[in-house]
């Protein structure tokens, strides 16, 4: 069996907690790699507010608890930069939310998208 790459999608919130961990589950051996990554607009702002960079600081302190790197880009398409990851880092899960407000259709569609160019990766959304 192949070992595990898991990419778990944060956003800069808190309760991105509870995707690290379920993420972390999924690692079974020391050769698994959990990858913790959170993507911004290039053009958007980096921290809104102030709670922005606490939420971050603490999503960075969760990372680093079950040993994973958190990885923040910024690019101008979340997309193309998501996908570009997980087949250079060779991820075989991906583990994401489910946005609160379901009726949006743009969260949906990327993650639509993501399954459909990599098809190959197990998609795990809470």
């Amino acid at each position: 069996m192949k070992n595990a790459k898991v990419m778990v999608c944060v956003t800069q919130q808190r309760t991105c907690e509870r995707l690290i961990l379920e993420g972390y589950k999924l690692i079974k051996s020391k050769n698994d790699k959990l990858y913790v990554i959170h993507v911004v607009n290039e053009r958007g702002k980096f921290l809104e507010n102030i709670d922005d960079g606490e939420a971050l600081e603490y999503l960075f302190n969760v990372s680093k608890k079950v040993g994973a790197d958190l990885t923040v880009l910024r690019s101008k398409n979340i997309l193309k930069t998501m996908i570009d990851f997980a087949k250079d880092n060779h991820i075989t899960h991906i583990v994401m939310g489910t946005p609160p407000d379901t009726k949006n259709d743009k969260d949906l569609n990327i993650r639509l998208q993501l399954e459909n160019d990599l098809s190959d990766v197990q998609f795990i959304v809470l």
